[in-house]
């Protein structure tokens, strides 16, 4: 039997608003966020961002952190308990008196995506007169992205399991797709997933070493744009089987019909011309969901503004529908670039979308780029009832992640979306690998030029990644997944360290690009010109777990038959684990180990989730 995967509840906040009623009015309306820069630290106040309107102390206030955590608690999580308080009691997991249902937690995973996660506590303590050591204690200490969902999840109760996603701009979408298949392989009934994000210096000028932060505000899709403006806030959504939620009587808001990612495996920053990774991840979202093209009555386009995403992302659209685009528009004129979170932010503004039967406006888009139609206009009314919406959210590294969200339907000539698992398969550990401190020999696996240009734990990384796919029997896997606790920590120390020492005026790119989490999964991929699935799990010790739990269950989905899944990290001493996973068994090739998680009831955040056979 199969089930949808419905939406419960949701909560959002950015700089258009606190909560969803101060969104849907800024929609609406068109009344953008993006202001001159107030509450961020920087001396570039000339660059526009997406803040949420409120400080740091308002922040603790509203959200009622607990004396003894103000000091510790990063912004990134305050925003974040906002979102997921909204959430929590549209779902009516949390009770009129603001209390959560300590045994609706218990049964239930939080999902979080995240790229900068405490960034701004550890950039407070990375003090100048400090040696290198005690400044790479404070950044690790503060900044991992599984300690921030933590500081989430402290607020509510103790959640079934905590798992943080970070594949820079896609994470929220990437979140969102896992805890369906979470739900879908019947592990939960139901789950909250979304994505926080908050200026800090570090990304800021990360961006503007990019040379794509515009200086006036974004225009998305606009012959005349002249890049991105940042932006910070948080979205969740409730997510439930459509029993469970019928169970607690719970009126369904709408459907998580399908989703694809792919990866674009073209560059670490840019996209390619014709969009290939974006156009892969929009079609295996409405092939999953059995949709056509002309399906889709509104895509929420990436659109971040820059000279390079909007044409390559037309391009893609195309494609996929041809000449006759289906209306469209990037929110992000309202919000800003929130990265990491923008996947939920703009699922919350599709699912005001579909409820409230209105087409999001393209904000300060006065001429389109040429050869294509223009984005939604003030004005603008839907031709038809809205109901499959594609929301599309791309990272670097060319993390392409797309998600339909329908209107929810009882009745049973719905389209059916879910396909039944008739029977769980059996997975493979076909060839691993794991080394300590001592290094590869590099040069039998990449260029001198790529070797000079990574950082130790990149070259690792790689080198190992390639050496278990040649030795599996596999060939190229239909997915390469990653656990990290701290990524490339060596690039975000140095950037910090240059930061601090020169300013905010006299720094280079190449630190910045290579200190997102998905760095090490992206350059395989993009080595290897892999076309997969690509993610990257963040939660600390049990990022490797998390990562062998999303192969498994896109296997039992059917999605993958193959997975390379490695963990690796530079602290707290440099260490590599790689493996080739597979539901097949190539000719001549005796498998390692075989797996399978534990039955959900065993499950909880702090136990082991799999058993090796």
């Amino acid at each position: 039997m199969t089930q949808k995967i419905v939406i419960t509840g949701a909560g959002v906040v950015s700089a258009i608003g606190i909560g969803k009623s101060e969104s849907l009015d800024a929609l609406l309306n068109a009344r953008t966020g993006i202001e001159k820069v107030r509450y961020l630290p920087t001396r570039h106040k000339e660059i526009p961002v997406g803040e949420v309107k409120l400080s740091d102390d308002e922040l603790t206030a509203l959200v009622g952190v607990p004396e003894d955590e103000g000091m510790t608690q990063s912004r990134n999580a305050m925003i974040a308990r906002l979102a997921l308080r909204e959430a929590l009691t549209e779902a009516g997991i949390i009770n009129a008196e603001g209390r959560a249902d300590s045994d609706l937690l218990a049964d239930m995973p939080l999902i979080s995506g995240t790229t900068v996660a405490g960034m701004d506590r550890a950039e407070g303590a990375f003090h100048d007169a400090d040696p290198d050591s005690v400044r790479e204690q404070m950044l690790a200490s503060r900044s991992d992205c599984g300690s921030n969902t933590e500081d989430i999840a402290r607020g509510f109760g103790k959640f079934a399991m905590l798992d943080t996603i970070s594949t820079a701009c896609s994470s929220a979408a990437n979140a969102i797709a896992f805890s369906a298949n979470l739900i879908r392989c019947g592990l939960y009934d139901r789950v909250a997933v979304g994505g926080s994000e908050s200026l800090s210096l570090l990304h800021f000028n990360g961006f503007n070493t990019l040379m794509i932060l515009d200086r006036e505000q974004c225009r998305p899709f606009d012959e005349s744009r002249a890049g991105l403006n940042l932006g910070e806030g948080a979205a969740y959504l409730i997510l439930e089987s459509e029993s469970s939620a019928k169970t607690r009587n719970r009126q369904p808001l709408a459907v998580i019909s399908s989703y694809g990612n792919a990866c674009d495996a073209f560059h670490q920053t840019a996209s390619s011309a014709d969009g290939e990774g974006a156009f892969r991840a929009m079609s295996k979202a409405l092939e999953m969901g059995g949709l056509k093209p002309e399906d889709i009555d509104y895509v929420n386009a990436h659109g971040t503004g820059t000279s390079n995403n909007d044409p390559s992302e037309l391009a893609a659209m195309r494609r996929l529908f041809g000449d006759d685009l289906p209306p469209y528009s990037s929110t992000k004129s309202f919000t800003g670039h929130t990265t990491s979170a923008s996947g939920s932010i703009e699922a919350v503004f599709c699912l005001l979308a579909l409820q409230h039967q209105f087409l999001p406006v393209g904000l300060n888009c006065k001429n389109v780029i040429e050869g294509y139609p223009r984005p939604v206009a003030l004005g603008d009314k839907p031709k038809r009832e809205i109901q499959h919406i594609l929301c599309n959210a791309f990272g670097f590294g060319g993390n392409d992640s797309s998600i339909v969200i329908s209107k929810y339907c009882e009745t049973t000539d719905c389209k059916e979306t879910i396909k039944a698992i008739q029977q769980f398969k059996p997975v493979y550990v076909l060839a691993s690998e794991r080394l300590g401190n001592s290094d590869p020999d590099f040069k039998q696996y990449m260029t001198a030029g790529e070797a000079r240009r990574l950082g130790r734990l990149l070259k690792r990384s790689l080198a190992l990644s390639i050496d278990v796919t040649q030795r599996s029997g596999i060939g190229m896997p239909d997915a390469i997944i990653t656990g990290t606790t701290w990524g490339s920590f060596e690039s975000s120390a140095l950037f910090l360290r240059d930061m601090i020492d020169f300013g905010e005026d006299l720094l280079k790119p190449t630190h910045f690009m290579q200190s997102t989490h998905n760095t090490l999964a992206s350059l395989v991929a993009i080595s290897q010109k892999n076309h997969g699935y690509n993610c990257t799990h963040s939660q600390g010790a049990y990022s490797l777990e998390m990562s062998l739990l999303d192969a498994w269950t896109q296997m039992q989905m059917g999605l993958i038959r193959s997975a390379l899944v490695g963990c690796h990290d530079a602290l707290p001493e440099m260490s590599n684990t790689v493996l080739m996973l597979s539901t097949e068994v190539p000719e001549r090739v005796t498998p390692v180990s075989e797996f399978t998680p534990h039955n959900n009831q065993d499950q909880s955040w702090d136990s082991r989730l799999f058993r090796w056979q």
